[in-house]
């Protein structure tokens, strides 16, 4: 697929999964909804994966990475940020989790020894300027307490066990393994882990039958982990982390937009120089720069033409002979 259509589907699909994760926060425990998101989507990508004769049997190094793909992105990461909201709020969180794009800058450069350019740098900070921008009436309500650092403190380690995940996920499309199994593997070792902790808690598996709950859960299961997952781990690969994880920085756009037309959320100047912050950010981190002509380019031009004439000119001069 076109990687700006990847692009889109990611930005849209994961810049509305809050409202479907609002309706699965109340009666079942978060851990335990993260189980059953997960779990669900596995099945669903080894059914296709099996319909399609998609490879599913790998070797024991393999299901090793698979696990810790799991772990980091499909397990902890999420256990981390919800524990984090029951200290800060919802904005605080989707700053610090914006930070992932940075995050991801400095794991490729250590990874994979990827050259970050200016303009990725310039785009970011655009962008990150922009969502504080946007939340800037909720950040000036929150008191810089013990209950906060902790808050950001785990909000920024699920960021951080995310970015490795993306990493992860980056080496096993490198070692051509294909991407929907590995995510089936993924997924499956994720809800089984986050399973386990949740036991371990004391606490037990409950389940919400109401409408609300099934119809958000189902959501949340195709399109905010199979089809969003799979667009965004595509582009991981394409166009690299730096790039792709700008799409974090663009879910509190789509976010607010679709707020605006559900629920009726009222603009107001933050909002306005926010959105048009975070665009401008996307439009310098996307766009692809041209490499100028610099003077030094142009002597070793002129010096490789000269050096090249040189070599010709004694065969035009024998032929002359």
């Amino acid at each position: 697929m076109n990687n700006t259509f990847l692009y889109i589907i990611t930005v849209l699909i994961w810049g509305s999964t809050w409202i479907a994760i609002n309706y699965q926060l109340g009666n079942v425990a978060p851990e335990a909804s993260i189980v059953y998101r997960f779990a669900l989507a596995a099945v669903i990508l080894f059914t296709y994966c099996k319909v399609a004769g998609l490879r599913l049997q790998f070797s024991l190094r393999h299901h090793l990475q698979f696990f810790i793909f799991g772990l980091t992105l499909f397990s902890f990461n999420y256990y981390f940020l919800y524990s984090a909201q029951q200290h800060i709020n919802s904005a605080l969180t989707c700053i610090a989790f914006s930070m992932i794009m940075f995050f991801n800058v400095f794991n490729a450069r250590i990874w994979y020894g990827t050259k970050i350019t200016r303009q990725v740098y310039v785009g970011g900070i655009l962008g990150l300027f922009g969502i504080v921008t946007l939340f800037w009436p909720q950040i000036s309500d929150s008191q810089l307490g013990a209950e906060t650092l902790l808050g950001l403190g785990l909000c920024l380690t699920g960021t951080v066990v995310a970015s490795t995940g993306n990493m992860i996920s980056m080496r096993n499309q490198k070692q051509k393994l294909p991407l929907l199994p590995a995510m089936a593997w993924g997924m499956a070792y994720g809800a089984s882990a986050m399973a386990v902790v949740f036991i371990l808690q004391g606490k037990s598996f409950s389940f919400d039958y109401t409408f609300s709950y099934v119809i958000s859960l189902l959501y949340l299961a195709v399109f905010g982990s199979v089809i969003a997952f799979a667009s965004y781990l595509t582009l991981l690969n394409r166009i690299g982390a730096h790039k792709a994880s700008y799409a974090s920085i663009m879910f509190p756009a789509v976010a607010v937009i679709i707020s605006t037309i559900v629920e009726g959320f009222a603009w107001t100047t933050y909002t306005m120089v926010g959105l048009l912050f975070i665009l401008a950010g996307n439009l310098v981190v996307l766009t692809r720069s041209k490499k100028p002509i610099t003077p030094i380019d142009k002597l070793d031009e002129d010096i490789s033409n000269t050096e090249l004439l040189n070599i010709n000119k004694p065969k035009l001069e024998t032929q002359r002979l």
